[in-house]
């Protein structure tokens, strides 16, 4: 044993890793209510991290496939062609519907456009016109009858109008769900019918739902061959084609369509491809991304929040621990590090069953909704380091402040 001088320094206090660990644990345990309500809060935080990044991912890839499977697969073309005396009728020809489901990758296209009626040309549910019957919000569309299999039509009750309805002019009409029961339409058992100005149409099918062109559930969609004899050709806006392809194929439909069209004047129409879907699907996963990182970030800085003023608390219920502590030897430091230690302790295990909950969470959600999880492994793995920095950072002030108590007044308490 080596002898000290008379008058020398005492050896300063140390304190081992393992005591600090030791004695960060027993004080979470020693208040184990107190511990499992400060760690809450980033519970609360990383799991709403981890919920949010899981469902955007999740939600971006249900996005992505719905736009493969639909606007991947939509093609429109518009009639620009000129509008003069000499020209009077649309630029779309009669069979163009089957001009466009000639071509290799096309499933089904349609010709429409709106009806511009007359002052005198309300729509209504009743020969002569009333108050209750006339609907003046109903929009009227001319339709080729491909449009119901390129905009994926579903029914309620009856059918669409074929081919035999546009080749014979058949004064017939598909009303959408709403519209109906504005205009009082229940059932088709008793034929009803609309009248657009005088002229009289057998509803024959009612709308339940389209994929394409939500449009066609507020309106009364009639023949297009119907149309054109009783109002004439579209003036004001030019006629608009929906095509509908298999995936893969728009681009190339999109090249085709007007020279199948109108071989002789392509230019008399505007054809408008899909977006491009990688450019679509990284705006949509950035915007989601942001959004819900924000709202992530709240949840954690308030957890931190929680941790502050829980240790804070913890520290002056704690002064005469600290007091007698300081009296035995131990110094600024020590008492910096054991709270500085409980904090990012309750931080981590907050984080760890925040990161448990959080993917409970996603994949419960997309197991109700048919969906596939995705959660990014990284985004896991970095979960609980952020319940951890939440926890440091949260502890600073509080494990500053009780480095600073005196000893005297500490004992005092």
């Amino acid at each position: 044993m080596t002898k000290h001088r008379r008058g020398a320094a005492p050896e300063r206090s140390r304190l081992a890793v393992r005591d600090l660990l030791s004695e960060a644990v027993a004080g979470m345990l020693q208040r184990p209510a107190r511990s499992v309500l400060t760690a809450l809060g980033t519970v609360l935080g990383v799991g709403a991290f981890i919920a949010v990044l899981g469902l955007t991912g999740t939600a971006t890839s249900q996005i992505d496939h719905r736009f493969n499977s639909l606007t991947a697969t939509e093609v429109s073309v518009t009639d620009v062609g000129p509008r003069n005396a000499a020209a009077r009728d649309m630029s779309f020809p009669h069979n163009a519907d089957a001009r466009i489901t000639r071509l290799n990758g096309a499933l089904a296209a349609g010709v429409f456009w709106s009806v511009r009626l007359g002052p005198q040309q309300a729509v209504r549910a009743a020969p002569v016109g009333t108050a209750n019957s006339v609907d003046a919000r109903t929009q009227v569309i001319a339709a080729s009858p491909g449009v119901w299999q390129a905009s994926q039509a579903r029914f309620v009750e009856g059918r669409a109008f074929d081919g035999f309805h546009e080749t014979h002019h058949q004064a017939v009409a598909v009303i959408g769900s709403a519209t109906a029961a504005r205009l009082g339409i229940t059932t088709l058992r008793t034929h009803p019918a609309v009248f657009i100005g005088d002229t009289a149409f057998t509803v024959i099918g009612i709308l339940k739902d389209v994929e394409r062109k939500p449009e066609l559930l507020m309106s009364i969609t009639v023949p297009r061959s119907v149309a054109e004899r009783t109002w004439g050709a579209p003036t004001d806006e030019g006629a608009q084609m929906l095509i509908s392809t298999r995936l893969g194929a728009a681009a190339q439909i999109a090249d085709e369509a007007a020279v199948a069209l109108r071989p002789d004047h392509p230019e008399y129409f505007k054809v408008t491809p899909p977006p491009d879907p990688r450019s679509l699907r990284t705006a949509v996963s950035d915007d989601l991304s942001q959004l819900f990182l924000l709202l992530a970030g709240v949840c954690l800085i308030i957890g931190a929040v929680g941790i502050a003023n829980t240790t804070l608390v913890a520290v002056l219920e704690r002064t005469g621990e600290i007091g007698l502590r300081r009296a035995l030897g131990a110094r600024g430091i020590h008492i910096t590090l054991q709270f500085l230690t409980e904090s990012a302790a309750l931080g981590l295990v907050g984080g760890l069953v925040g990161t448990s909950i959080g993917t409970v969470v996603v994949v419960t959600v997309a197991a109700a909704k048919q969906w596939t999880p995705v959660i990014d492994p990284a985004t896991l793995a970095v979960a609980p380091t952020l319940g951890l920095a939440a926890g440091l950072l949260a502890g600073m002030y509080p494990a500053w402040r009780a480095s600073r108590i005196p000893p005297v007044e500490a004992l005092r308490r």
